[in-house]
């Protein structure tokens, strides 16, 4: 069995290629051989462009401070700064995760107010990248021995509503906390779970 990842698949598969008793057909040989080579030029061009982002950021201060919250990366730190702007454009953090569209739809009429799905209007690639990183967090708060507050809301929250869901709330928490962090130009601090 080839495990995952270019870094050992490509010399295990040039392996078997160069392996005249391997049972690869002999027409599939080239191909394999060329698409080892592909991948290592792929992979070459994503470490390149890594390589890029992360000088970018370095001149960016805002993106270092992004950075210090929890499932909040280079690419979505970068890409946040990139395509928002300006922050003070934004009141507060929930303009800002509204703007992402990552608040719920609201249905409400007369007394009875119904909070629906998230309305998905604001960028489709900075709510992946949010989301996804909603998704790290709770995957590695699940494994730790102790929790901040926020890691404790979120697995609290999962409990209750699903993973999906718990993941989505806490993306919008981090888009407000990204906003306070640019906002008042300060690094997250993670508060310890309170007593």
């Amino acid at each position: 069995m080839i495990p995952e990842g270019a870094k050992k698949v490509v010399p295990q598969v040039r392996a078997f290629v160069a392996d005249a008793d391997s049972d690869i057909p002999d027409a599939l040989r080239g191909v394999l051989f060329e698409a080892c080579a592909e991948i290592e030029g792929l992979t070459e061009r994503i470490k390149m462009t890594e390589r890029q982002i992360e000088a970018i950021a370095e001149q960016t201060p805002v993106v270092e401070r992004l950075r210090s919250i929890p499932g909040i990366g280079l690419l979505t730190a970068t890409a946040l700064v990139a395509f928002l702007g300006d922050i003070q454009r934004f009141p507060d953090g929930r303009h800002l995760a509204s703007y992402l569209g990552l608040t719920p739809r609201e249905f409400s009429s007369g007394l009875k107010r119904r909070l629906g799905r998230i309305s998905k209007r604001g960028d489709s690639y900075i709510q992946m990248l949010l989301i996804h990183g909603a998704r790290s967090v709770l995957c590695h708060a699940k494994k730790a021995q102790e929790h901040d507050r926020l890691r404790t809301w979120a697995l609290e929250l999962e409990k209750r509503v699903g993973h999906n869901k718990a993941a989505v709330a806490l993306a919008n928490k981090l888009a407000r906390i990204a906003w306070a962090v640019w906002k008042h130009d300060r690094a997250f601090v993670s508060l310890p779970q309170a007593a």
